[in-house]
């Protein structure tokens, strides 16, 4: 099937369809939600589920790295930090499995991150809006 064969309602991204295209975009975290706002530049959903990856796994690692530091440098105290990464991590499985689940349940449409999708949509909007 060529893309002039395509119907009109499925934009292609890299050659995937905007369902298969939004939950690669959670993959592997902000890595291939960069990829995905630079490849899926043609269907603002795509884009939309690409920032709202970059957004959220990025704050994560940032915030991941802050709490290594930390915890490194408070010697005893150390150990609540790493509870605290540790507790960041779990929830962050659990956020990307639902963000996959949620991508492939809205056939790619754009659908916020759970728990969090309030706080990051409008970064993600500003994101998915400044990559031409």
């Amino acid at each position: 099937m060529t893309s002039s064969q395509l119907p009109p309602h499925q934009p292609q991204s890299a050659g995937l369809d905007k369902k298969t295209s939004a939950i690669l975009s959670y993959a592997l975290g902000w890595l291939t939600g960069i990829i995905f706002l630079f490849v899926g530049k043609n269907d603002p959903d795509v884009k939309f589920h690409a920032a709202q990856s970059v957004v959220f796994f990025g704050a994560v690692s940032v915030l991941n790295i802050v709490l290594s530091l930390v915890g490194s440098l408070l010697g005893a105290l150390g150990i609540i930090f790493s509870l605290a990464g540790l507790a960041l991590s779990v929830f962050t499985v659990a956020v990307w499995i639902m963000a996959m689940v949620r991508a492939n349940n809205s056939g790619g449409a754009r659908a916020e991150l759970p728990v969090v999708g309030k706080f990051i949509a409008p970064y993600a909007d500003k994101l998915a809006g400044s990559v031409q």
